[in-house]
């Protein structure tokens, strides 16, 4: 079973708004009729902003933003002020957090997400399996390596996670958009990465494995086929996801709490 994909679902959801205006010029008058009309290059065209479906304001800062590439310290250190030095020393790898929380987020419903590319450290400990090769199961002492990740996903205070995002939204939007995609609001994909989540299937012990190579891969296909964060959160024990995914509950109703913006 792949252990590249070990990652704190639940705090990574928390969102806001920033959205363009759009200027039209219209010029009147008469053209002298001796006088040809004089060739006008094409106004080029603005790029189309994202459609929003859930907006949330950006509050006014006492001071200008960091740029992207410089963001790491001022995040890291906002991000202990919500929930502790130490979880952050333990828990955040410590550059390109914002593009590795965004990257993270946006293939979480994919089958991979690749390791360079995490915001979380891999939990510690073996990945331990029961009974034998022609009936391997997952063994449920699994479970205790996720409950210092869960636990701390547990005690998140949402009012400080959801400020700290407003905050810095305008970089995860950037780091959002650098990634290639049409136009898209940031936050928008968050609610779809959430929901995505909630419909994790619940596994009841014991979980039947294989291993037609090197890695352990779930005997039921209907398992093995979904995608990386859904098996982040089946393989941490039906107890610890619940946990998990009552905190994107929470999150979810906060985030999308606001009316859809005017069209």
């Amino acid at each position: 079973m792949n252990e590249n994909v070990k990652y704190g679902a639940a705090g990574l959801a928390v969102v806001a708004l920033s959205i363009g205006a759009v200027v039209y010029i219209s010029q009147r008058g008469h053209k002298p009729a001796e006088t040809p009309p004089a060739k006008v290059a094409a106004a080029p065209v603005a790029p189309a902003e994202p459609e929003v479906q859930y907006p949330v304001e950006t509050p006014p800062a006492p001071e200008p933003l960091p740029a992207l590439n410089q963001s790491d310290q001022p995040v890291l250190k906002a991000l202990a002020g919500v929930i502790g030095k130490a979880p952050v020393d333990q828990f955040v790898v410590p550059d390109d957090v914002i593009r590795k929380v965004v990257v993270t987020i946006d293939n979480l419903p994919t089958t991979k997400v690749a390791e360079r590319l995490r915001p979380v450290k891999p939990v510690t400990g073996r990945f331990a399996t029961s009974g034998n090769e022609n009936a391997l199961t997952l063994d449920p002492a699994n479970y205790d390596r996720y409950k210092p990740m869960v636990d701390l996903v547990r005690s998140l205070n949402e009012d400080q996670l959801i400020a700290l995002y407003q905050r810095y939204y305008p970089l995860f939007q950037d780091a959002y958009e650098n990634l290639g995609h049409p136009p898209k609001y940031f936050n928008d994909r968050v609610i779809q990465v959430i929901d995505h989540l909630l419909g994790t299937p619940e596994l009841k012990d014991p979980v039947a494995l294989a291993q037609p190579n090197v890695q352990f891969e779930y005997a039921d296909p209907k398992f093995e086929g979904r995608s990386a964060g859904q098996k982040v959160l089946m393989r941490m024990g039906s107890a610890n996801a619940a946990a998990v995914k009552a905190k994107l509950r929470s999150l979810r109703a906060r985030l999308a709490q606001q009316k859809p913006a005017a069209k």
